[in-house]
């Protein structure tokens, strides 16, 4: 076999993972399934039996502190995780703000003057003490700085503090993948097709031979899918052709000839951050690839295939460096896989083999293969179905994958709550494809749960059952589970939304409206969540089946106080800058940002607690509440700056908020969008110093809808389709927009005539 060398930049980045992660692979990555078989043909919570059964554990959820080794210890399994601190206790006090009124015409509020309503809108105010609105400019930080200018007070919300979060986050993972990642997949692309390729020397002739060829081919796609300059061998061309084709197209559900199966080739359209970036598009597609392409356990020679690659990438110490480092940095992100892989199969292939042996061996030692074989089949099943399958099969398979998709919470909690695990409504209509609901439901929402079920979700059978057993087992604190990965944190960070608040909360916080409000910041962030990591995350896929005055205004502000909320934050941009900087992958200039991100947090905590005490908050923090909006520009600029080439950006409208993310697929055509719009406008009427007043802030615009399948839908098209932004030729569009929002949102807004 030829070794290459390695990059410096490789090596070093290796190098920094190794100091952190030891060698070998390490059982602290990766999910365990231990969730019994349903094997009677009905769908739901089957017996006693089960219901008795954790679902934390048997959904395949971590659990003790198995994500969090110390670094530089190893152990026989996965890449381990670098170790961050442990989340601070979450206590922020009973809330004991005295109940104050606001009086139907708004006329004992203060600062009414400031603010022109109609009839409508001022009628919302009074009846839930606040009120949203679209016109919020383009970013979160708009409606604050025009406060600041206006003299007007801030209502700071938990919506812009998430909405930052998301920027520096795909900042910070954009720059990790253009600087290190994507150059390091080159070097391990190549490497394992000139491995893939020495081994189709030693086998042809044999009963190895085709899954020698296959492998040549899966990483020559993958090689060229990075570097149009790879030399494709020629008796794989063919195979390889096809699969660029297809990739390219990106039509929908083809048959792959690498693995003889259906594969979804929409999933290749670059999406999230990566479109319009030529080299991170690149990159985006050679991921998808190693993190889709399924060699099934169940057709041997695909099982000849996996065992070939293992063998492979393991005896190469090289490869098995890049493959590594790639994989421990995305799963900090990410999380950790969700499917069999290299790891796994390399100590069934030991057991098999045994130690040492050489690719030659291979060819008339069935037995041995027969001894492999089966005992991949005992190797613990996924538990998201990504592939196209037909009605009936089972809807996880086992198998490897190269570099396979993550396991996340709310994936898994979505593939219990769609068809087959799922059955039919009384009409005979299956579940083909989840809400955004279900995932609050799921963590213990009443309110999400009640509007699920107002829209029909818990006609279909097992429905409620799985869903009662979800609730049950994610009700459980689980410190591991919600810190295994950023990604984990940061849907941790968002839970605490999802509690009614009741007396000692401002009168605001106590309606179902408000609750409402909150769903809606929850999914919007959620969906920010899934925009930023649609290359990694697993997704899930069903079985085909008053007038102005002159007065002195008092622009004293508020923050929403959610202390629980911005504790949570603390941890999860402490974790963030810990962990990258462990990785040896945190630039001055990031570890400062992030410091003073977590700072801000750790203010809004203190005076979130203090409302909360109806404590008056001292000349500082109301300064500080006013400059909020130049925080969160600061933020933004930063976030942006590596797409502005370092240049000053003044067109916010260049870059607005607005973003879209497929989170789930129904194989017979069609796909699940969520999406946010421009911010809104939320006016608030809250208590400072005895005063009654109104507020205003920013909160997401959530929008969640089914689309075609072949369409997938991109940041620039979706901003286009509801006329935020101009298309390559400079034209708008002004037609009706074609989406609209859930209707669960609307009894809390207000729409303008003109809008």
């Amino acid at each position: 076999m030829t070794r290459k060398r390695v990059s410096c930049a490789a090596m070093a980045l290796i190098l920094a993972l190794i100091s952190v992660l030891g060698t070998g692979c390490g059982n602290q990555g990766r999910a365990t399934n231990m969730k019994p078989a349903r094997t009677d043909g009905t769908v739901g919570i089957r017996n006693e039996k089960m219901k008795e059964l954790d679902p934390v554990e048997n959904m395949g959820i971590y659990s003790g502190d198995q994500m969090t080794p110390t670094p530089g210890t190893s152990a026989g399994g996965r890449p381990m995780l670098i170790k961050t601190s442990a989340p601070m206790e979450d206590n922020v006090g009973q809330p004991s703000v005295e109940a104050y009124a606001v009086a139907a015409d708004l006329s004992n509020i203060d600062n009414l003057w400031q603010y022109y309503m109609e009839d409508e809108m001022a009628a919302k105010l009074a009846a839930n003490h606040f009120v949203v609105t679209e016109g919020g400019g383009y970013e979160f930080f708009e409606v604050y700085e025009q406060n600041r200018y206006k003299e007007q007070a801030s209502f700071v919300t938990v919506d812009s503090l998430m909405h930052t979060y998301h920027l520096y986050f795909s900042h910070l993972l954009k720059n990790v993948e253009r600087s290190r990642l994507a150059d390091s997949l080159a070097q391990l692309s190549r490497r394992m097709l000139d491995n893939s390729a020495a081994q189709y020397d030693q086998l042809s002739g044999s009963e190895w031979e085709e899954a020698a060829k296959r492998n040549v081919a899966f990483f020559a796609v993958g090689a060229k899918l990075l570097d149009d300059s790879t030399q494709i061998p020629v008796y794989a061309e063919d195979i390889v052709r096809y699969e660029l084709d297809c990739i390219s197209q990106a039509n929908g559900i083809e048959t792959s000839l690498i693995t003889g199966n259906f594969e979804d080739y929409s999933q290749y359209v670059p999406r999230g951050y990566y479109e319009g970036d030529a080299g991170l598009e690149r990159y985006f597609r050679a991921m998808m690839w190693y993190g889709r392409i399924h060699f099934k356990q169940e057709e041997e020679d695909l099982d000849r295939s996996a065992l070939l690659i293992t063998k492979a990438l393991s005896e190469d110490t090289e490869s098995y460096g890049l493959w590594e480092a790639i994989y421990a940095v995305t799963s900090f992100f990410a999380g950790a896989s969700d499917d069999l892989g290299v790891c796994e199969y390399k100590e069934v292939m030991e057991q098999a083999y045994g130690d040492g042996f050489n690719v030659s061996d291979l060819a008339g030692n069935a037995g041995a293969f027969e001894q492999f074989h089966a005992m991949t089949g005992t190797l613990k099943t996924p538990l998201i179905n990504s592939l196209p399958i037909k009605d009936g099969e089972d809807n996880t398979i086992p198998g490897f994958r190269f570099m396979g998709q993550r396991f996340t919470i709310d994936a898994a909690v979505m593939q219990e709550l769609i068809y087959s695990n799922v059955g039919e409504n009384g009409g005979g209509g299956t579940r083909m494809l989840p809400d955004t609901l279900d995932v609050p439901a799921a963590l213990g929402s009443d309110l999400a749960l009640r509007m699920l079920t107002e829209k029909g979700a818990t006609d279909y059978a097992g429905y409620s059952e799985n869903m009662s057993w979800l609730r049950n087992g994610l009700s459980m604190e689980n410190t591991a589970l919600w810190s295994a990965s950023l990604y984990a944190s940061w849907l941790n960070t968002l839970r605490p939304l999802l509690t009614p608040k009741g007396e000692g909360y401002p009168v605001f916080m106590q309606s179902e409206e408000w609750l409402k409000k909150d769903l809606e910041c929850f999914a919007g962030s959620f969906a920010e969540l899934k925009h930023d990591t649609i290359l990694y995350s697993k997704q899930v896929m069903a079985e085909m089946g008053g007038d102005y005055n002159e007065q002195t205004p008092d622009d004293r502000g508020y923050v929403e106080p959610e202390p629980l909320v911005y504790a949570r934050f603390v941890n999860l941009a402490s974790q963030t800058a810990e962990g990258l900087k462990g990785y040896g992958m945190l630039d001055p200039a990031d570890e400062e940002n992030l410091s003073r991100l977590t700072e801000i947090a750790a203010r809004l905590q203190t005076i979130s607690e203090k409302e909360l005490r109806e404590e008056l908050l001292t000349d500082d923090e109301f300064e500080f509440i006013k400059t909020y909006g130049g925080n969160l520009e600061h933020f933004w600029r930063e976030a942006l700056s590596d797409v502005s080439n370092g240049e000053r950006i003044f067109a916010v409208e260049e870059y607005p908020a607005a973003i879209v993310a497929d989170i789930a697929t129904d194989p017979n055509g069609q796909v699940l969008e969520v999406a946010t719009g421009n911010p809104a406008t939320i006016y608030v009427v809250v208590k400072v110093d005895g005063k009654v007043k109104i507020a205003s802030g920013s909160v997401y615009s959530f929008y969640q809808f089914a689309w075609p399948l072949n369409d997938r839908l991109t940041d620039s098209k979706w901003r286009w389709m509801m006329g935020l932004q101009a298309d390559e030729n400079g034209y708008y569009n002004r037609d009706e927009k074609p989406v609209q929002k859930p209707d669960w949102t609307r009894s809390y807004r207000y729409t303008y005539e003109w809008e």
